[in-house]
């Protein structure tokens, strides 16, 4: 099950952030040669690349709490003993579902509120709501990753991540 999940992420969060990265390259790239070449950028790129890096962004999140590849404070760890680390991981993750859910309500009411004003980004016109609630859903997406590991514990040989809970680094 683990597996399909994480499948399911590397096709959907990932791909999404992959993309959003690689639009990036194109546009600084178009954008670049355009102002050395043409004195002319592209019109609304600023906007165009702020939507994007909230793409890349946002859509990491769920991969990297997946991967466990978020910075950890591991200083104290040699102290506590080695049949509390466990206990010490769930809480970890609990904590962090919490702040990730509480995250994205927090997005899910300023999305509410993009779209009853009916705000628009300044050059291009396009509404901010969207992006507002794809922030959220990916919050959620990673709350509900770090669910997934307060019930069942991740395994770095599942997919040849960094070293996990209780394992040595």
């Amino acid at each position: 099950m683990l597996k399909t999940l994480e499948r399911l992420l590397n096709w959907s969060s990932g791909l999404m952030a992959a993309m959003a990265l690689f639009a990036i390259m194109w546009l600084t790239l178009i954008d670049v040669s355009g102002r050395k070449f043409l004195n002319n950028s592209v019109p609304g790129g600023l906007e165009m690349t702020e939507i994007l890096m909230v793409i890349v962004i946002f859509g990491a999140l769920p991969l990297v709490s997946w991967r466990s590849e978020h910075v950890v404070f591991d200083t104290l760890d040699a102290f506590i003993p080695d049949w509390l680390k466990g206990l010490q991981a769930r809480m970890v993750h609990l904590i962090c579902a919490g702040a990730f859910a509480m995250m994205a309500w927090l997005m899910t009411t300023r999305a509410e509120r993009f779209a009853e004003y009916g705000d628009i980004t300044v050059h291009l016109q396009l509404p901010l709501s969207p992006v507002a609630w794809l922030m959220s859903g990916l919050l959620l997406l990673t709350a509900l990753v770090h669910l997934v590991f307060v019930a069942v514990p991740p395994v770095a040989a599942a997919h040849g991540g960094p070293a996990r809970e209780g394992e040595p680094s």
